[in-house]
């Protein structure tokens, strides 16, 4: 798993600077600074730590650069949680299994 990718996300801006690309997609840094009370470089600055985990695409259009939200490195997220889940849900099973048992004597 990508170490990047949690640390990008364990910031609530970044998440929702996602949350935006995900909706309205594609914006310039500009078009995002409307939106948040950071300037354009502090917007730039999670952006970058965004591309740099893999979650965002910048295409060049002229002389402006469009962000878009990039979903490959979240489908990798969105995995190994199920994996985990799954994991849980199976220890949680096989304890409610031995405590009904314990109940019923058996």
């Amino acid at each position: 798993m990508n170490e990047r990718i949690f640390a990008a996300l364990a910031d609530p801006t970044r998440r929702d600077l996602l949350a935006n690309l995900a909706e309205n997609s594609p914006k310039t840094a500009t078009q995002l600074t409307e939106d948040y009370p950071i300037t354009r470089q502090g917007i730039l600055k999670h952006l970058h730590i965004l591309e740099g985990a893999g979650l965002v695409a910048v295409h060049q259009k002229g002389r402006e650069k469009r962000y878009t939200l990039t979903l490959e490195p979240l489908s990798d997220i969105d995995e190994w949680i199920k994996k985990i889940s799954a994991k849980w849900d199976e220890r949680l099973q096989r304890l409610k299994i031995l405590l009904e048992n314990e109940a019923t004597g058996l």
